[in-house]
């Protein structure tokens, strides 16, 4: 396929010519504007097959890319030149993004022509699909970006859909504070992204990702001239932008604003705040590795996502909310996909990200799919508390089924996606562990944090689906599930997906038991996405965006290295070495939780209140959430910002307002009433009308001597002579 404008944009502008035309017709002609929404973005998800074919099935090296620019505005003139490129950017990273994204978003659309059915008699199912469309098509244009400017551009635009998703059900006062809440705490994160990108445009003139591989190289970032505030730019622009991630990733300490966002719908949470738009955070910081690497910011990034991945999965432990279980749930995913950012595994941590956008989707919907069947016989209020659930495998066969995968994937058990790729992060950890101890902790919290989420996730599966009904008026009234094309279908075909076979070359993702040749060819994942090599973009020529394609043919294919570019047999020894330990470890940690939750939550031999009562102190702790909304509220907030705002409001209106507007208009008062003093008495009475007396009075002079009567001026000459005489 050629990569041109005409081939590659069609991806993002189905769903935006989707939103657009949604835009004026939802309200009048709802079903079809949800006909037009998921038609757009099943479009764009054969688009992405196209491209993804031609990558991966194409097996181009891990190293080849595409890129095309086009000018976006130019203002060279007067000795000056300032203009900004725009394009694409596509790799083998890229080709996969795309196709999870879209294919991800085409069955959340499809799964939400039924959840959301019931709005449509109040307008809102159009609006939803509206928001859904532009969403998809933003984040869509972020995966195909070439710079930092444009992929700010379409990170912004996906934080204000997701604002506008998160407070749907405006009419509940949670829905709105939830929404303000995520755009407030995510825009945290955006100025230091903004920042980081005017640091680097100000000192290297572009924040094209091409320039920045090639500036790195070339010992731009790290020169001691190029520094800001003191601070070198490598690491002052890395952190800045990792912000950003920390933001949109809901990553320690801004993670407060994810568990809110449940207030959405659920197919929103589906594919805004579980696959694609949290995930777009360590998508960025995948791209900047070579930053992040090159400023030694790397152990900070994984004790963020060590921290991150702990926390989120002790909290969880409390929860009774089923979609707040799930929330954590994500934070936690996140925080393993940023430990892989921070220990290296650059692979891995992308790997994680492919596949927690499936499980947690499919874990999602299917969350929806229990909660839209749950409805209080008194209130007629969705049913969200698993207390109140139970033996629900009995009604929803098709959910149970499609959960359980999900569950067992995320959880870390063998022949799951989720050992495939968490398994390789936390044995890359463990091997950073082994050689610095700054590792060693970030390593621990991933080790313990797999142990509470195969437990957590196990417990809410045993007190959702299994044991017997606790609220039996509630149970009743649940329809038994019948197989549903837009209900089922794209639960059991994301359900198929968590096998990790189609992520790795082996079943059980330590390459132990092969599904094809010795020689590991189905290990497509490893083989074409790598770390960028920074010297190979110093000789780079931009490329425009004609309408013929100018990619070198017969490049050279990727082959599988089983060594992973080491030399050192010993070394190689030692790494196998490691991850085989690391992977057992993960297989007894995974069992263990899903042991622990069986024998507390189906045996009932062990008692959760024992707990409870012993870590009562804990327990408090995890229940208001480490007191982190405490501390941002009452404390930043209440004491902190609030103050402030005072304090400025005060210089504002008790002194700007007050002595120099106001002062100033008092000073202006005074000069009015000089000035129309001196206008009325001097310019007009004086000048004005003094001019005009003169000139009548001058008048009458002129008339009473230039009378025209002959005995007039004899009289005047007789008494000018007489004077003359009298003078002589």
């Amino acid at each position: 396929m050629d990569y041109t404008i005409s081939t590659i944009a069609w991806i993002v502008l189905f769903p935006f010519f989707a939103f657009v035309i949604n835009a004026f017709l939802a309200r009048k002609a709802t079903k079809i504007a949800v006909i037009i929404s998921c038609g757009a973005i099943a479009l764009s998800s054969v688009w992405a097959l196209r491209i993804f074919k031609d990558f991966i099935f194409g097996n181009y090296a891990s190293d080849f890319y595409i890129r095309k620019v086009f000018t976006w505005f130019d203002l060279n003139g007067a000795g000056l030149s300032f203009n900004v490129n725009m394009g694409i950017y596509i790799d083998n990273m890229t080709a996969i993004m795309l196709l999870m994204v879209t294919v991800v978003a085409t069955l959340i659309h499809i799964f939400s022509t039924y959840y959301m059915k019931d709005d449509m008699n109040y307008g809102r199912d159009g609006r939803f699909f509206v928001y859904m469309s532009l969403f998809t098509s933003a984040m869509l244009g972020l995966v195909l970006s070439d710079n930092l400017l444009s992929v700010f551009i379409f990170w912004e635009l996906m934080g204000f859909c997701s604002y506008s998703l998160i407070g749907h059900y405006y009419e509940k006062d949670g829905a709105g504070n939830a929404n303000i809440k995520a755009f407030m705490t995510t825009r945290v994160g955006d100025v230091f992204f903004l920042l980081g990108i005017l640091a680097i445009w100000t000192n290297i003139g572009s924040v094209g990702f091409v320039e920045m591989y090639a500036a790195i190289a070339d010992g731009v970032f790290t020169d001691p001239a190029n520094n800001v505030f003191g601070i070198s730019l490598a690491a002052f622009a890395g952190m800045s932008i990792f912000m950003g991630t920390i933001g949109k990733s809901a990553q320690f300490p801004l993670q407060v604003w994810l568990p809110d966002a449940m207030y959405g719908p659920t197919p929103c949470s589906a594919l805004i705040h579980a696959a694609t738009m949290v995930a777009a955070g360590v998508y960025l910081s995948l791209r900047i590795f070579p930053l992040l690497d090159v400023a030694g910011l790397t152990p900070l990034v994984a004790w963020i996502g060590g921290i991150t991945a702990f926390g989120a999965a002790t909290i969880a432990l409390v929860q009774t909310d089923f979609k707040a279980v799930l929330a954590y749930s994500t934070i936690s995913q996140l925080g393993y996909m940023v430990l892989g950012v921070g220990v290296g595994s650059y692979n891995a941590a992308f790997m994680h990200l492919i596949t927690h956008a499936i499980f947690k989707a499919c874990l999602f919907l299917s969350a929806g799919s229990v909660i839209h069947s749950l409805h209080d016989h008194h209130t007629h209020e969705h049913v969200q508390e698993m207390p109140r659930m139970g033996g629900l495998r009995h009604k929803m066969k098709f959910t149970w089924f499609a959960m359980w995968c999900c569950t067992l994937a995320i959880a870390g058990i063998p022949f799951f996606s989720g050992f495939v790729s968490k398994d390789r992060i936390l044995g890359d950890a463990l091997i950073q562990a082994l050689h610095n101890k700054v590792y060693i902790v970030p390593a621990i919290l991933g080790f313990a944090g797999a142990l509470l989420t195969a437990f957590y996730m196990c417990r809410m599966m045993f007190l959702t689906f299994h044991g017997e009904p606790r609220d039996k008026e509630l149970y009743e009234h649940i329809p038994e599930e019948k197989f549903s094309w837009n209900r089922n279908l794209p639960l059991l075909i994301l359900a198929v997906f968590t096998l990790g076979v189609w992520f790795s070359g082996s079943l059980t993702g330590q390459k132990l038991v092969k599904v094809a040749s010795p020689e590991g060819k189905l290990e497509w994942f490893s083989t074409l996405v790598v770390k960028p090599d920074v010297n190979k973009f110093k000789t780079y020529t931009s490329e425009k965006w004609g309408n013929t394609d100018t990619r070198v043919k017969g490049i050279e294919k990727s082959h599988y290295d089983p060594k992973h570019g080491m030399t050192n047999e010993e070394e190689i020894h030692h790494v196998h070495q490691v991850h085989v330990i690391g992977a057992i470890a993960s297989i007894f940690i995974a069992f263990a939780g899903v042991f622990i939750a069986y024998m507390m939550y189906i045996r009932k031999s062990w008692n959760p209140g024992w707990w409870v009562s012993t870590f009562s102190g804990w327990y408090r702790a995890l229940q208001n959430k480490y007191y982190m909304d405490d501390l941002y509220i009452k404390g930043v907030i209440q004491k902190g910002l609030l103050p402030l705002n005072r304090f400025l409001a005060w210089i504002d209106m008790g002194l700007y307002d007050r002595y120099i507007v106001d002062g100033w208009a008092g000073v202006s008062k005074v000069f009015y009433t000089f000035s129309k003093w001196f206008d009325d008495l001097w310019v007009d009475t004086v000048m004005v009308d003094g001019t005009g007396a003169s000139v009548r009075l001058f008048n009458v002079v002129l008339r009473t001597l230039q009378s025209g009567k002959i005995q007039f001026y004899f009289i005047m000459i007789i008494v000018v002579l007489a004077g003359y005489i009298l003078a002589l």
